[in-house]
């Protein structure tokens, strides 16, 4: 056991130092250290060059006379930057002009990314000179297609035109343990990413997100993962660039190819990696949200609330740091809040469970009712006003040291668990 006394944990752009009291035992739970890429930019060109279950990029721009490239919102730390300009030159070179070529923001029902945040996002002021960088708009029924509904699970299938109607479909991400998809990117970029309100509704409704195998880390079995599989299978053709990223933020591994097929490829490099074996379970947890861009609002903070659940004892405490610095999020989250304060959790749930679509943004407060149900939750912020913390529905503390020490002082226990990457990194109890 390393005698740690202060431990960094991501928050806001930089991170924050937890200190622990003369007693604790703390152990420090990370992702593996993955090496570097030398080379980035040659990496994400071998990628283009040598695809998975596909042609080259450059030999399947040729002939096209449109391309639409997905990239994820500001919550994603996603280093668009190293490759949308060479991915768009190859496009352009086979000859795909430029007026034919969108970058569309898979927003899902989040706001769009505008202005300055939609410089940031991008990285590369040359492609905001070159091509289109567009919005998804889920509420606006008309710029989506209708494609009917899933076979298996009657979902209604709704993606945006511009993504659909172009010649060359292109999904980029990265590849991150996701709280219910089981992982982030490849196909979620497209569904919920492009998808309207009734498909993301649809995903976001108890049915599913009360099913035992909608969790972090899992496939198999995993209902919203088949029925976004099902979904780019009925559009057909979509290829996908996906990246894993350290807690740098610098590149570490690029996949490109079919978009089943190579989003596979990245979760098989990265599960090993991210999914952290724990002999034992903690009365104490102290995580993050993962700092910029994850924890500028409590809608996302909630993430990091779900991941540890595994290891953290019923009845023990789960501590979260998250700067919260754009406050709670949405109108429909901030009103799915007020009800869980109303209601109280069980009636909150009983409110959902006959629903076939849910509210807007409601699904991450129905998310947070798991982390309840097992212990006590603790938010450090250095956000949020007085009547955005009483709706948060967990306890809102001013001092996190004073926190771990009172936590182990209660459960009498030294022992606590940290973990500075939040939902980034999946702890699993596993008895040695």
């Amino acid at each position: 056991m390393e005698p740690y006394k202060t431990v960094d944990i991501a928050f806001g752009r930089g991170h924050l130092t937890v200190g622990l009291p003369e007693r604790a035992e703390a152990t420090v739970i990370r992702k593996a250290t993955l090496p570097k890429l030398a080379d980035q930019t040659g990496a994400i060109h071998a990628a283009f060059d040598n695809p998975i279950d596909a042609p080259p990029l450059a030999t399947l721009a040729q002939g096209r006379k449109s391309a639409c490239i997905l990239i994820c919102d500001i919550t994603r730390p996603v280093p668009n930057r190293l490759f949308l300009r060479p991915m768009i030159e190859t496009m352009m070179a086979a000859g795909i002009p430029k007026d034919g070529i969108t970058v569309l923001i898979a927003t899902g029902l989040h706001r769009p990314n505008e202005g300055v945040e939609m410089a940031e996002l991008v990285g590369d002021p040359w492609v905001l000179d070159n091509v289109r960088v567009e919005n998804h708009f889920a509420m606006r029924d008309e710029d989506h297609v209708d494609l009917g509904m899933t076979a298996t699970r009657g979902t209604p299938v709704r993606i945006d035109r511009r993504f659909v109607e172009a010649d060359l479909r292109i999904a980029t991400g990265l590849v991150e343990p996701h709280f219910m998809a089981g992982w982030s990117g490849g196909r979620k970029v497209v569904a919920p990413g492009v998808a309207g309100h009734e498909t993301i509704r649809t995903f976001h409704s108890a049915r599913f997100m009360e099913d035992p195998l909608a969790v972090q880390c899992n496939l198999v079995g995993n209902p919203l993962h088949e029925e976004q599989l099902e979904i780019v299978r009925t559009l057909g053709e979509i290829y996908a660039l996906n990246t894993v990223i350290d807690e740098d933020r610098d590149l570490v591994h690029v996949t490109f190819g079919e978009i089943i097929a190579s989003h596979l490829a990245a979760v098989e490099f990265i599960q090993d990696v991210t999914r952290i074996k724990v002999p034992r379970r903690f009365k104490t947890v102290v995580t993050s949200s993962a700092g910029y861009p994850l924890d500028k609002t409590y809608y996302q903070t909630v993430k990091g609330m779900v991941t540890p659940l595994d290891i953290l004892e019923p009845g023990g405490t789960l501590i979260i740091a998250s700067a919260c610095s754009e406050g709670m999020g949405s109108k429909e989250f901030r009103d799915a809040q007020t009800r869980l304060v109303e209601l109280g959790p069980d009636r909150f749930l009983a409110t959902l469970t006959a629903k076939t679509l849910a509210e807007v943004d409601e699904w991450q407060t129905e998310m947070q009712l798991k982390p309840m149900r097992i212990g006590r939750v603790m938010l450090y912020t250095s956000g949020l006003d007085a009547e955005e913390r009483r709706i948060t529905a967990v306890e809102v503390i001013g001092d996190l040291d004073a926190a771990v020490a009172e936590s182990i002082q209660r459960h009498d226990d030294p022992h606590v668990a940290i973990i500075p990457e939040g939902p980034y990194v999946v702890p699993v109890h596993e008895a040695a």
